[in-house]
């Protein structure tokens, strides 16, 4: 039977190969949530969470960076008790409601607030923008500066996932708020985004990525400001393998026991396409196709990938496959197991 193993290992390897790029790290819950209790108990990682019902992957709330979404004084309630105190807010009705109840409550919490970045895509209507305007942002920032429930005030900015090119967070920050705003934070978060490595991307980014994590780091820490990075994908990814066993080889077709329904939606969604342990490169094998169990005819892990004499019964493991592996209910296809090792 295909299952996900997961390497705790190499979470927090991933996880402290950031440290020295941020202040402060929140692993985003939702990316794969089986990591958050290894990463709570094995690091001082922070952890953005979206829903309450995640909030139980978490002992510690104090920890959680809890984001906003048309929420109710009585959940605002709910998370101060349990100990939340890191909310991040993205529109103007939330921001009333969270303030309304620090008004008539003896709390203090930590507040991030969310801009809107232009999403450069080329696709249309695929995103939606999350955040409120730099200028309205900016306003909010000398009005809540002193505001005695809040401690630490800050921005929040996050483009889309796997983001390879669009980094030059600095000179962003720099034109959209000027040095008055910049006086008044504690912190910016510049969300995750960072890419890991899959077989239709260049590995060759993500160094440069970090690169340039770290001139934004250095621009907000001249200001007194820390930098809270938001990684999922980065850590996740490389953390978890799918392991599949062959079913049948037929032509230049190979079909496993799992589905990209079953743990790779990712392939439909970024798409991102797994790398396969020990594939050859282009040349040296036999190009195959590699397809999942269902009769979908979009159930492909991978179109093409060069492979040497696969055979029925044996093993292929997919690499980088831990992040939003989520399963669906299609076929009425099985929540595969998650293996830790």
């Amino acid at each position: 039977m295909a299952k996900f193993v997961l390497s705790t290992k190499t979470a927090l390897k991933q996880y402290n190969t950031l440290k020295p790029y941020a202040d402060l790290i929140a692993y985003s819950s939702k990316t794969n949530p089986a990591i958050t209790p290894s990463l709570e108990k094995h690091s001082d990682s922070m952890f953005s969470i979206h829903f309450k019902a995640e909030l139980g992957r978490v002992q510690d709330k104090s920890r959680v960076l809890y984001f906003a979404q048309a929420w109710s004084e009585e959940d605002v309630a709910q998370l101060i008790s349990q100990g939340v105190r890191w909310v991040a807010v993205d529109n103007a009705e939330d921001l009333k409601t969270l303030l309304n109840h620090l008004d008539k409550n003896d709390v203090k919490i930590n507040l991030l607030l969310r801009v809107r970045l232009k999403e450069r895509t080329l696709k249309t209507e695929r995103y939606y923008v999350f955040g409120m305007s730099s200028e309205r942002v900016a306003e909010l920032v000398h009005e809540l500066r002193d505001h005695p429930k809040i401690e630490k005030l800050g921005i929040h900015s996050h483009r889309k996932t796997q983001n390879m090119a669009e980094w030059s967070l600095a000179y962003e920050f720099q034109r959209m708020f000027d040095e008055s705003v910049m006086s008044k934070i504690d912190v910016v978060n510049i969300g995750g985004g960072l890419p890991s490595h899959y077989a239709n991307t260049n590995k060759d980014v993500i160094q440069g990525v970090l690169g340039k994590i770290g001139n934004m780091k250095e621009y907000l820490n001249e200001h007194n400001c820390l930098l809270m990075l938001e990684p999922g994908r980065f850590i996740s990814a490389p953390a978890c393998t799918l392991v599949t066993n062959i079913l049948q080889v037929h032509g230049s077709t190979v079909v496993v026991d799992a589905s990209v329904y079953q743990g790779d939606t990712d392939a439909f969604v970024v798409p991102a396409k797994l790398l396969v342990e020990g594939e050859l490169e282009k040349g040296e094998g036999q190009a195959f196709i590699i397809k999942g169990l269902t009769p979908c005819s979009m159930d492909l892990f991978r179109y093409r990938v060069y492979l040497d004499n696969p055979k029925k019964g044996d093993v292929l493991t997919f690499l980088n496959a831990g992040a939003y592996n989520f399963t669906t209910d299609f076929c009425d296809l099985p929540v595969l197991e998650t293996v830790l090792e």
